[in-house]
C-alpha cells in the first residue's frame, strides 16, 4: 500500500494493535443489552409492516395509502438496513438464537442471502476497495477510480447512478455474478456455478415478486392496484435510501482506492489502515444512523464488521482520538455533503482522467 500518510513501519504496527485492541474489547462486550437493542428493533418493524400493510388494505379511507405506504418503507427500510445487513453479518452469533443466525436469516430483498453472504461479507470486506477484486467498487457499472480504464459508455454514468439506486435490490442481487459476462456468453460455455447462483436468485426474485405484487394485491380485493402501488412505493423508497447510504459510504473524493498489489503481505497494520482510508462516514441525528443501519458510521463497520452496529457512535469516539494520534484522516461530513462528494466523482470519472487518453469504444 502507498503510504501516504507516512507512517514508519513501528507506527503502522502500533495503528494495527490499537485497532485490534478496540475490536476485541468490542467483541468482548457484547451480551444482553446488544440483543435487548435488536429485539426491540425487530419489534418496531414488525409492528411497521403489519400497521403499514393493514393501512393499505383500508387506502379507501382518506389518507391511509399514504400513511401505508410510509410505514411499510419504513418496515422495508429497517428491515434491510440495521436487521437484515447487521444480523448477516454475525453481529448477533453469539446469542445462539436462531433468529439472529447470519446462515439461516433470509432478508426482504431480491438478493439472495448465501451469495450476498459471499459477496459482501467476504469480497468487499476482505478486499475493501481494490480495484478489480472488490466488486462493490463500482458494481462493474461505474467508474468510481482513475485507475479503471475510461471508454465512451462511462459518459452517461450520472443516469446509470440513478437507474441503479431506483433498482438497488436487483443490482445488489446479481452482485455474485459477472452478469455482463453471464449474458453475452452462451448457455453451454456459462460456469456451471454461475448458472446455479442464476437459478437461486430467480427463485429468490419471484418469490419477492409474487409476494409484494400478486398475493397482497389479491387479498386485498377491490384495493389490489392501491397496494400494488403502495408496495411498488415501498421498494422504491428503500432501494434510493439504501444506495443513498452505501454511496456515502465509500464513494465519496476522499475515500481512496488501491491497486491489487496492496494485498501483498498484507499485515494487520495495512489491513486496518485500508479499511480507513477508503471509508467515509456520515453525522446527524440517532434517527438518522438508525435508518442507515449505523452505515452512517462506515468506517467502523469497515473496521469492526462483526461488532453491533449500534455500538458503533461510541466506537467512533476511541478510533477517531487513535487517527489523531497518527495523524490519519478520518472522512466524516453531513450526509448531504458525502452525497454530493460522491455524485461530483461520479460524474468526474465520467470523463477521461486528463493524464490518460481517450480509449476507443469496447469492442
Amino acid at each position: 500500500m502507498k503510504n501516504d500518510c507516512q507512517l514508519n513501519p513501528a507506527q503502522l504496527e502500533a495503528f494495527g494493535d490499537e485497532m485490534y485492541a478496540i475490536h476485541q474489547r468490542a467483541r468482548a462486550a457484547r451480551g444482553a443489552e446488544d440483543l435487548a437493542y435488536i429485539r426491540g428493533v425487530m419489534r418496531t418493524q414488525l409492528r411497521c409492516e403489519v400497521g403499514g400493510r393493514a393501512l393499505l388494505f383500508a387506502s379507501f379511507i382518506p389518507g391511509a395509502w399514504v400513511a401505508g405506504t410510509a410505514l411499510l418503507s419504513l418496515s422495508k427500510i429497517l428491515e434491510n438496513m440495521e436487521i437484515g445487513h447487521n444480523v448477516m453479518h454475525g453481529q448477533y452469533e453469539f446469542s445462539g438464537d436462531p433468529a439472529l443466525s447470519s446462515r439461516s436469516y433470509e432478508w426482504d430483498t431480491t438478493c439472495p442471502s448465501e451469495q450476498w453472504r459471499h459477496s459482501h461479507n467476504y469480497l468487499h470486506h476482505t478486499f475493501t476497495n481494490v480495484s478489480g477484486v472488490d466488486h462493490d467498487l463500482g458494481y462493474r457499472v461505474l467508474r468510481v477510480d482513475d485507475k479503471q480504464p475510461w471508454r465512451w459508455h462511462r459518459v452517461p454514468q450520472l443516469a446509470y447512478t440513478a437507474g441503479l439506486a431506483a433498482l438497488f435490490q436487483w443490482g445488489i442481487a446479481g452482485h455474485d455474478v459477472d452478469m455482463p459476462k453471464y449474458v453475452t456468453t452462451p448457455s453451454a460455455e456459462r460456469d456451471p456455478e454461475d448458472v446455479r447462483r442464476v437459478r437461486e436468485i430467480k427463485s429468490k426474485a419471484w418469490r419477492q415478486v409474487r409476494k409484494d405484487y400478486l398475493l397482497f394485491p389479491l387479498l386485498a380485493g377491490p384495493n389490489a392496484v392501491a397496494v400494488f402501488a403502495g408496495n411498488l412505493v415501498a421498494n422504491l423508497a428503500r432501494n434510493l435510501w439504501s444506495a443513498a447510504v452505501i454511496y456515502c459510504g465509500h464513494f465519496p473524493e476522499q475515500a481512496q482506492t488501491f491497486a491489487p498489489e496492496t494485498l501483498e503481505g498484507e499485515g494487520r497494520g495495512h489491513f486496518y489502515l485500508r479499511q480507513l482510508l477508503g471509508s467515509a462516514n456520515f453525522e446527524g441525528p440517532r434517527w438518522l444512523h438508525v435508518l442507515s443501519g449505523h452505515l452512517s458510521h462506515q468506517i467502523e463497520h469497515h473496521l469492526f464488521p462483526d461488532v453491533p452496529a449500534w455500538r458503533y457512535p461510541a466506537l467512533s469516539k476511541e478510533v477517531r482520538a487513535v487517527c489523531e494520534k497518527y495523524g490519519l484522516p478520518y472522512n466524516t461530513g453531513t450526509l448531504s455533503s458525502q452525497l454530493f462528494s460522491a455524485l461530483r466523482r461520479i460524474g468526474r470519472l465520467s470523463l477521461p482522467s486528463v493524464s490518460e487518453p481517450a480509449l476507443a469504444p469496447a469492442l
